[in-house]
């Protein structure tokens, strides 16, 4: 019963502080809710028996992803969202691009759903074959992860530095003298 107490108290911290991240209009705020709801994740996965899962958790995203977003908030001083002018004469509020971003939130569904259909069937023992993409320790999860996928981790920083800097530099004030 008290696992399960703190089943339900992770997860509703968890989806409570996710759904306030978008709620809140100073981005301070929302990092630190974000950083709770990760700190939830967390709990979720000890409960899980996953360590190594709960820890990375702790020090790759609530560690260091959200330092570098507090940091890019801090550089862009913006205290509080005030986007009602900008969005009504910006040049990206045109029909033709809605669309088009409702269109590639649909392929994503799509993409989602196909991702998980194969997964179910990937996951699906066959008859005399043992489950060869069981990981059995640290070790070896990170052998696998650096020999095997070391160019989608090293991708993904390079993502996540470039989306940092186009940041910055959209939302950088321009000094009218």
């Amino acid at each position: 019963m008290p696992e399960t107490l703190v089943f339900y108290l992770f997860s509703g911290l968890a989806i409570g502080a996710s759904a306030l991240v978008i709620g809140q209009r100073n981005p301070m705020y929302s990092i630190m809710l974000l950083i709770a709801s990760f700190g939830a994740l967390s709990g979720l996965y000890i409960l899980l028996d996953a360590p190594f899962a709960a820890v990375a958790q702790i020090i790759v995203y609530a560690g260091a992803i959200m330092v570098l977003f507090l940091f890019v908030v801090m550089l862009l001083n913006a205290p509080q969202e005030d986007a009602a002018a900008y969005d009504r004469t910006h040049p990206l509020r045109h029909p033709a691009i809605t669309r088009f971003g409702a269109l590639l939130a649909g392929l994503l569904v799509v993409q989602l759903t196909w991702a998980l259909a194969r997964a179910n069937q990937l996951a699906q023992p066959v008859a005399g074959r043992t489950d060869a993409g069981t990981v059995s320790s640290v070790r070896e999860l990170g052998r696998v992860l650096f020999e095997r996928h070391g160019f989608a981790f090293e991708a993904t920083s390079i993502l996540i530095l470039v989306a940092m800097v186009g940041a910055v530099v959209l939302a950088r004030r321009e000094d009218r003298v």
